[in-house]
């Protein structure tokens, strides 16, 4: 079994999610498939992640894939969490996630008060309010159920909206001055396709997973997907057999990434470091169970405060130098310690998303 260094880890790692190594994609759906899906439960942080992966793309073509073309879709998948995904893989991957996570939050439903009854009436005024009223927001939203005499205090009508898009009946729409809002999935995207279900679900998004995140292990698949390790050790197992996988050693772990991504141990590193200013909550920040390959240790606390919170971080060569936050449309970098040798490559990633958030 090979070892690999840290720095060979890191080139895998961002070259597969387009964040190193100078790979991009491009096209917005090109970059969202490839890492399965981009977390989105802050918007714009969730369009940065698809813009640092592209070349030549700008927001405006990102809502555009979302609003008008339809091509992407953002609702509740992995981790149970808001994500942006293709409308490809719409379907198959609500399969597999939705019941899961719906059992999963079974136990905070009924804290709230929500029994199967009252959930069951809140998704019907939920799709009348939609098929009557047209896209509608969630104060809207919570709005109709308050006047149905449901729970729309607290954390209620999040839940209900939520349930009601994992059971794979509505998801975001369009944007209306400024505010999200909801719309019947079928109506939204009524031509997208099937795909794997079970063990072939599970097993096809762990080969998508390792493709965009390898090398990794089977813990770093379950902690990224939400799904139980078990399921992911079944997949690396059936992968493992049928030839696809290749086995490495990363520090004391077993790991593995595609085999047909082994010629690119033999990559020689850019001349230039490859900054990146990635998004807060960005995949290759939530990806893996542990972020010691990718943060210094030092300063961890920078990125992970506390409270679920992951800050925008700047980028070299798949290991973070710093945060960033945007003001007034700029970045503004704030880095671990002095490192002019990055000058350069902070100006072309901060120009580059400034163009990315500004250009029409």
């Amino acid at each position: 079994m090979r070892a690999l260094d840290d720095e060979q880890v890191r080139a895998l790692r961002t070259r597969g999610q387009g964040i190193g190594g100078g790979v991009t994609f491009r096209t917005a759906v090109e970059a969202v498939e490839r890492v399965v899906g981009v977390q989105a439960q802050d918007a714009r942080a969730g369009t940065i992640g698809i813009g640092v992966r592209t070349r030549d793309l700008t927001a405006a073509d990102v809502r555009l894939a979302l609003e008008q073309d339809r091509t992407l879709l953002r609702s509740w998948f992995l981790r149970g969490t808001l994500h942006t995904v293709t409308t490809a893989d719409l379907r198959w991957l609500l399969a597999l996630l939705g019941p899961h996570f719906l059992r999963l939050s079974a136990r905070r439903h009924r804290e709230l008060g929500l029994d199967e009854g009252r959930c069951e009436r809140a998704e019907a005024v939920i799709m009348d309010t939609l098929a009557t009223h047209g896209p509608s927001t969630r104060a809207e939203l919570t709005d109709r159920l308050a006047a149905a005499g449901l729970p729309s205090d607290g954390q209620a009508p999040f839940h209900l909206i939520r349930r009601t898009a994992l059971r794979g009946l509505i998801c975001y729409g369009p944007v209306r001055n400024g505010t999200d809002t909801f719309v019947p999935l079928a109506d939204w995207v009524p031509d997208a396709p099937e795909g794997p279900t079970g063990d072939a679900a599970v097993t096809e998004l762990t080969r998508r997973y390792l493709r965009a995140h390898g090398p990794a292990t089977p813990e770093d698949f379950a902690g990224w997907s939400g799904l139980p390790v078990t399921a992911a050790r079944r997949a690396w197992r059936t992968l493992d057999t049928s030839g696809e996988l290749l086995r490495v050693r990363v520090g004391d772990q077993d790991c593995a990434l595609p085999a047909d991504r082994a010629a690119e141990l033999g990559l020689a590193p850019l001349p230039a470091p490859d900054v990146r200013l990635l998004p807060a909550y960005d995949n290759y920040l939530v990806g893996y169970r542990s972020t010691a390959l990718s943060v210094p240790a030092a300063h961890e606390k920078r990125i992970r405060p506390g409270g679920g919170l992951i800050r925008a971080a700047v980028l070299a060569d798949g290991l973070a130098h710093g945060t960033w936050t945007l003001s007034r449309g700029q970045a503004d970098i704030a880095l671990f310690a002095p490192s002019p040798h990055l000058a350069e490559g902070i100006a072309t990633a901060s120009a580059a998303l400034a163009r990315f958030l500004h250009r029409k």
